[in-house]
């Protein structure tokens, strides 16, 4: 599949879904808040990297692949506290074979992997500085 002469390196899974959560995607730099928010919850995946043409989220640090990692809302089912399976939405990141690869919560995560996101969990690309904290609607401060 490509979009505007870019071959893209990520195909939806059947799973994928738009959230029903209204997830958001603080960015920092150096401890400082950058911009205003990313509302990461209108589609149901959103492609990080420096290839402007395709990525829905810009990471212009030179140690960024051109398509660098993807985070992919999939409806899935897990065990909850009464013991029954429940489906829901929920998002997850994967590297896309980076050179530089992805960081969340600190940890390198291992290339074309699912790995899901909670709340408040922070992510990082390449060799950038920038941080990025995943909350949703209803975060507490």
């Amino acid at each position: 599949r490509s979009l505007k002469g870019v071959t893209l390196l990520h195909h939806e899974p059947p799973e994928a879904a738009k959230p029903t959560q209204r997830w958001r995607m603080y960015c920092f730099k150096n401890g400082e808040p950058m911009d205003t928010p990313l509302y990461i919850h209108r589609q149901s995946c959103y492609l990080f990297g420096r290839e402007r043409k395709v990525a829905d989220i810009p990471t212009d640090h030179p140690s960024c692949s051109k398509q660098h990692a993807i985070l992919q809302y999939r409806k899935t089912e897990k065990e909850g506290e009464d013991g029954m399976m429940h489906a829901r939405v929920r998002p997850y990141i994967m590297d896309l074979g980076t050179t530089n690869g992805t960081w969340l919560n600190g940890e390198q995560i291992e290339p074309s992997r699912y790995y899901e996101l909670l709340e408040k969990d922070m992510l990082k690309f390449g060799n950038s500085s920038r941080e990025y904290i995943m909350l949703h609607e209803n975060s507490g401060a």
